[in-house]
Parts: C-alpha cells; structure tokens; sequence
C-alpha cells in the first residue's frame, strides 16, 4: 500500500468523526446560518494566516535528504500566499465586519492547532506539517465541491462572499494530486508516522473548531 493510501487508512476514523460534526452534515445540505458562515470564516481566518509562516519554517527545518521535498514547499507557498486576504474580503461581502475579525482571538481549538504545529515544526520532525495539509485540503475540497453552492444559495450571498471556499475546490483538488506524489515518496518511517500523528490531532482540533460553530435554526440570544 502507498503511504498516501496507509495515511488516509490510518486517519480514517478521525476523518469520519470531523464528517459527522452536525455542523458539517448541515453544510454538506447546504444548511448553514449566515453568522454560522460568517464564524467559520472568522476561524479559517486565523488559522489560514499561518499557513504561509508554517511552510517556511517547514522549509527551513527539513533536512538535506528532503530537498525534494523543500522545492515542494517553495511552490506550495507561492500559491498559498495572501489567501487570508481572500477570506476578510469573503467577511465584508457577507455583511460582516473583516477588521474585528482580523483583531479577534481564534477559537481555543484553532489556537492550540497553530501552537501545535509550530512546535512541531521546532522541536519535533518538520514533515508532520503535511498531516495537516491532508487534513485542511480534504475537508475544503470536501466543503467547496458539496456545500459551498448549496450555501450561497441557501443564503442569498453574491459569488464575492465565496472567494475563499470556491476557489479551494478547484486547488485543493490540484494540490491533492501533488500532495499524493509527495507523500508516496516518502520512505522514512519516522517521517511516516510524524505526518500521521500530526493529521490525527489536526482533525481532532479541527473538529473541536466546528462543533464550537453556530448551528443553522439556532438562535442566538446575545446578538442584536
């Protein structure tokens, strides 16, 4: 079996528990509440903004063996960059105030998730940042090609409020058929097992994040 076979095999289960994250099954119907939509922006946001950071301290701490692997990462930055940008213009399109979003403390789990990552980038073995690039890339797939129409729709939002999500389809899908031949190049079992550990506790984490969203029909009380 391929590593990328063995990962996804190995994620399975805390793949499936992110999936059925009432928030997400609502989603995927396209049943999401504006601040719901709004919130989970709010989220991508803080987490998005690092990823560009991430890579290059990735990059930077990759050993000699993996120079291969370095050029990947070079590449995969220069497309990612500026994309939180995409997603407080997607806030302002959708009647939401970008600025306190940027100002905004994340969630606990996404804080934790970033801290994670940059520990490990530092103190443990640099591959595992692509067990979270398994995990964001999959679920956005996932979101933009089943749920973001849906959404749009469902909340009569105008194509600007999707720059974020719609896009990612598109190039996630792409980046995905990347990531398979990187990761089926990878041998080293200790590089192995890092990317897997680190897209277990990254779609835990990540899970938390969703099920801490406002829910399509709930009513909250401390809005005006």
């Amino acid at each position: 079996m391929s590593f990328f076979d063995q990962l996804q095999a190995a994620t399975a289960r805390e793949r499936e528990a992110l999936f059925s994250v009432p928030v997400i099954r609502e989603a995927l119907e396209g049943q999401v509440s504006l601040e719901g939509y709004r919130a989970f922006l709010g989220q991508a946001y803080h987490h998005v903004r690092h990823t560009v950071p991430l890579m290059m301290a990735c990059g930077a701490r990759l050993p000699a063996r993996l120079e291969w692997l370095r050029g990947a990462v070079c590449e995969y930055i220069d497309e990612e960059y500026g994309h939180e940008r995409w997603i407080l213009n997607d806030i302002t399109a959708c009647g939401g105030d970008a600025e306190a979003a940027s100002r905004s403390r994340p969630s606990l789990p996404i804080e934790l998730m970033v801290a994670y990552l940059y520990d490990l980038i530092a103190r443990g073995n640099p591959v595992g940042l692509f067990g979270m690039v398994n995990v964001l890339e999959g679920t956005s797939i996932a979101l933009a090609t089943q749920a973001a129409g849906a959404i749009r729709e469902g909340l009569g939002l105008p194509a600007e409020a999707f720059s974020y999500l719609s896009s990612h389809g598109a190039l996630d899908q792409d980046h995905m058929v990347t990531y398979r031949r990187l990761m089926d190049r990878l041998e080293d079992e200790d590089d192995q097992q890092a990317v897997i550990h680190a897209a277990k506790v990254v779609y835990q984490l990540y899970a938390e994040m969703f099920r801490g969203l406002p829910r399509a029909g709930e009513v909250n009380h401390a809005s005006h």
